[in-house]
C-alpha cells in the first residue's frame, strides 16, 4: 500500500495535463479533474483490469464518468495508460472531429463505455452496466469458469446527486444488491452556481444507506491515498450491495481558485497555470509534457491488464471445449450477430385474422422469439400487465436472496422509474452481451426523453415498448394521451419511431428494430384492437412505408400510422360512394427507415400527380414532408370512451373522407403536382 513520488508524480501529471488542454482550448472544466487525480490513480493502477490495445475486452472492468465536464481527467488516463489517444489528442480536446469531445462520447473515443455529458445519467448507465453483469456472469459462469466476474465504477458529483434520475437508478440498484457496482461521490461543494450551500444540504450519505447500499467515507481525498485504497477495497468485498464512498475533495486542487466554483467551468488564468506547474514540480513554460517515468508507470499497468486479457483468452477456449454451445453463443453476442433464423419465428398474420391491439402483437412477438434470441431482456416501469412486455415463462432479474427470481432472469422490474430504466439500458445495451427492450406508456417515454436521447447518439440498440400510443386509450384523458410525443422523436436523429398498422407491421418493426445494430426504435403501440391488414406484410412494412391499398386513376393518396390506417381504409370507400373519388392508402410505420429507401421507391409510394393527405390522431408537425394536406390533433385530447373520443375530433371514416374531398378540390387546379417527396433537396435521409 505505500505511495512514493512516482506516485505523486503520476498525480500531478493528470492534473497538469488538464491544466493545459483546457487552457489551449479556452474551453473546459479543469476543477474536477484536478480534485479527483488521486483516487483515479489509486483506482485504475490498484484495482481495475483492462487492455488498452483492446478496449472491448468483455470482462473489463468498467469505469463511467458520471460528472462527463470532467473528461480531461478521463482522457489524461486514456492517453497515459496507452489507449488509441495522443498526445496530439490532449491537445485538440473540444476541438472540431476530434475524439476528445467536450464530454466522454462512447461511439467517438476509445476506452470510453458510455457517453455521458448531461448529469446523472452517467450513473445511471453504470448501474445498466452493472445489472447486465450480474445477468450476463448467472447465464454463462460455470464451476471452474468463472469467465464474467468483472465491476463497474463511476464517480459522480453534486450535480449528478441532484438529478432526479439518479435518485432513481441508486433506489433500483439498491434493491437489486448489485455488490458488483462502486461509485465514488466527488463531494467538493461546488457547483456551477457556487457552493452547494446555496441549493444542496442533504445528507447524500444517509439516503444511499436508505437506499441499502453500502457506504463509506473518505475525509482526506487530495492526499489520503492509503485511505482511498483501503475504502476501494472494502468496497469490492461487499457483495451483496451497492457501495458508495464519500470522497472529500478540494476542486480546482492546487490553483489559486481551488474550492471555489470559479475553477469549476473555466479554464486557469495563465498565470495561475504557470504557479499550478511549478508548485507541482514541473517547468512552468512546458506544456503538454509528460515525464517518461510517467508513462512507464501506467504502461506497467497496461501491460499487466494485456496478461489478465490472455489469461482470460486461454480460460475461454477451455471453456469451449466443456461448454461448446454457451461458448458459441457468447461468441456470437460479442460479434453483435443474432442467431440464424431467427426471424423465422416472427409471426405472420392473414387479413381474416381478428382485430388485435398492437400491444398484444407486440406481446405475440416476445412470445415467439424470446428463445430465439436469448440476449433479449424485457422489463417495464410498473406497467407489466398495460404493456405486455412479458412472456409467459420468464423469470425475473432479481437477487435470489428475495426469493423473486434470480440473476440469470431476462425480466426487469423497473419500478414507476421511466428515467433510470432508459439510462439504465442504454448501460445494459453498452455492456455488450444483451439487447434490453423496455415498457412504459408513450407519453411517458416524455419523462425518459434525456437517456432516450443518449440512446441515440450513443448508437445503443435499445427498445423502447411504447403503448398506449394515442387518444384511443380513451377514459385515462389528456394527461395520458400523446400528442407532441412522436413529433418529438421523430425529429431526434438516429432514432427509428414505429407506429405499426397490425401484426405483420409489428412483426417488422422488432425486426429491424433487432437487427439496427446503432440505432435505437421506440415501438408506438394501441391498447385498442386494430384491424389485420389486406395489402400487409413483414417484407413491405421493413421498408418503413408502402402501398396498403392502390386504384387505378386514384385522384388522392391518404397516408397513414398506426390506428388510423384502418380508418384511412375505410374512408377510402366513403370517398367512393360520396364525393366519387378515388384514393390509394399508404400506411408509413416509421419514416426514418422509409426516408432511407430509394428515391424512386419512395415516388412510387408517394407519386406526383395526385394530392397527399396524412392523418395520424396527434400533432401535425412534420407530415409536410409527406403531405399536401395534414389531418390531425394540434391540441390536448379528451376523456372517455375511445370511440367516442375519436367521433369528438371527426377521426371517423367520414370526417377523412370530407377532409379527402377538400383536399382534392383545392389542388385540381395546380399542374403539375408535385410529390411533397420531391424536393430540390432530394436527400431526405
Amino acid at each position: 500500500m505505500a505511495y512514493g513520488e512516482v506516485d505523486q508524480k503520476c498525480i500531478n501529471t493528470i492534473r497538469v495535463l488538464a491544466v493545459d488542454a483546457t487552457f489551449k482550448a479556452n474551453s473546459g472544466h479543469p476543477g474536477a479533474p484536478m480534485g479527483m487525480a488521486p483516487v483515479s490513480h489509486v483506482l485504475f493502477n490498484k484495482f481495475m483490469k483492462f487492455n488498452p490495445k483492446n478496449p472491448d475486452w468483455i470482462n473489463r472492468d468498467r469505469f463511467v464518468l458520471s460528472n462527463g465536464h470532467g473528461c480531461m481527467l478521463q482522457y489524461a488516463l486514456l492517453h497515459l495508460f496507452g489507449y488509441a489517444l495522443s498526445i496530439d489528442d490532449l491537445k485538440n480536446f473540444r476541438q472540431v472531429d476530434s475524439i476528445t469531445p467536450g464530454h466522454p462520447e462512447a461511439h467517438d473515443t476509445p476506452g470510453i463505455e458510455v457517453t455521458t455529458g448531461p448529469l446523472g445519467q452517467g450513473f445511471s448507465n453504470a448501474v445498466g452496466l452493472a445489472i447486465a453483469q450480474a445477468h450476463t456472469a448467472a447465464y454463462f459462469n460455470k464451476p471452474g469458469f468463472d469467465l464474467i466476474n468483472n465491476h463497474t465504477f463511476v464517480f459522480f458529483g453534486d450535480g449528478c446527486a441532484m438529478e432526479g434520475i439518479a435518485s432513481e437508478a441508486a433506489s433500483m440498484a439498491g434493491h437489486l444488491q448489485l455488490g458488483n457496482l462502486i461509485a465514488i461521490y466527488d463531494d467538493n461543494h461546488i457547483s456551477i452556481d457556487g457552493d452547494t450551500n446555496c441549493a444542496f444540504t442533504e445528507d447524500v450519505v444517509k439516503r444511499f444507506e436508505a437506499y441499502g447500499w453500502h457506504v463509506q467515507h473518505v475525509e482526506k481525498g487530495d492526499d489520503d491515498l492509503e485511505g482511498i485504497e483501503t475504502a476501494i477495497k472494502k468496497a469490492k468485498e461487499v457483495k451483496d450491495k451497492p457501495s458508495m464512498i464519500k470522497l472529500t475533495t478540494t476542486i480546482g486542487f492546487g490553483s489559486k481558485l481551488q474550492g471555489t466554483h470559479g475553477v469549476h467551468g473555466n479554464p486557469l488564468k495563465e498565470d495561475d497555470c504557470k504557479a499550478v506547474k511549478s508548485k507541482f514540480g514541473f517547468d512552468p513554460e512546458k506544456s503538454f509534457d509528460v515525464p517518461q517515468e510517467v508513462y512507464d508507470f501506467y504502461h506497467k499497468t497496461a501491460s499487466a491488464g494485456a496478461a489478465a486479457e490472455v489469461e482470460w483468452n486461454q480460460l475461454f477456449e477451455k471453456y469451449g471445449k466443456e461448454h461448446k454451445e454457451l461458448y458459441e453463443d457468447l461468441k456470437r453476442r460479442l460479434s453483435g450477430k443474432l442467431p440464424e433464423g431467427w426471424q423465422e419465428h416472427l409471426p405472420t398474420y392473414k387479413a381474416t385474422d381478428k382485430a388485435i391491439a398492437s400491444r398484444k402483437l407486440s406481446e405475440s412477438v416476445l412470445e415467439a422469439i424470446h428463445k430465439a434470441v436469448p440476449e433479449l431482456i424485457s422489463g417495464s416501469a410498473d406497467l407489466t400487465g398495460s404493456n405486455n412486455t412479458r412472456w409467459k415463462d420468464a423469470t425475473d432479474f432479481q437477487p435470489p436472496s428475495t426469493g423473486l427470481g434470480d440473476w440469470n432472469g431476462r425480466y426487469m422490474r423497473y419500478g414507476v422509474r421511466e428515467h433510470a430504466m432508459a439510462a439504465a439500458m442504454n448501460g445494459m445495451a453498452a455492456y455488450g452481451t444483451i439487447i434490453p427492450a423496455g415498457g412504459t406508456f408513450l407519453n411517458f417515454v416524455s419523462y425518459a426523453a434525456g437517456a432516450v436521447r443518449l440512446s441515440s447518439l450513443s448508437h445503443q440498440r435499445v427498445i423502447y415498448v411504447a403503448t398506449h400510443d394515442s387518444i384511443g386509450l380513451g377514459e385515462d384523458g389528456p394527461t395520458h394521451q400523446p400528442i407532441e410525443t412522436l413529433a418529438h422523436f421523430r425529429a431526434l436523429p438516429n432514432m427509428m419511431v414505429w407506429r405499426p398498422a397490425d401484426g405483420n407491421e409489428t412483426s417488422a418493426a422488432y425486426y429491424v428494430a433487432l437487427t439496427s445494430k446503432s440505432t435505437p426504435s421506440i415501438l408506438a403501440l394501441t391498447r385498442q384492437n386494430l384491424p389485420q391488414l389486406e395489402g400487409s406484410t413483414i417484407e413491405k412494412a421493413i421498408k418503413g412505408g408502402y402501398v396498403a391499398l392502390e386504384a387505378e386513376k386514384a385522384q388522392l393518396t391518404l397516408v397513414s400510422t398506426g390506428s388510423e390506417v384502418g380508418i384511412s381504409l375505410e374512408a377510402v370507400k366513403v370517398l367512393k360512394d360520396k364525393h366519387n373519388i378515388t384514393a390509394r392508402v399508404v400506411s408509413m410505420p416509421c419514416v426514418e427507415v422509409f426516408d432511407a429507401q430509394s428515391r424512386d421507391y419512395r415516388l412510387s409510394v408517394i407519386p406526383d400527380g395526385i394530392p397527399t393527405m396524412s392523418f395520424e390522431v396527434m400533432s401535425t408537425l412534420g407530415w409536410e414532408k409527406y403531405s399536401h394536406e395534414q389531418f390531425g390533433l394540434n391540441r390536448f385530447g379528451a376523456s372517455g370512451p375511445y370511440l367516442e373520443v375519436y367521433k369528438k375530433f371527426d377521426f371517423t371514416p367520414e370526417g377523412v373522407a370530407k377532409r379527402g374531398a377538400q383536399t382534392v378540390d383545392f389542388y385540381k387546379d395546380v399542374k403539375p403536382l408535385r410529390s411533397p417527396l420531391n424536393r430540390a433537396f432530394n436527400n431526405l435521409i
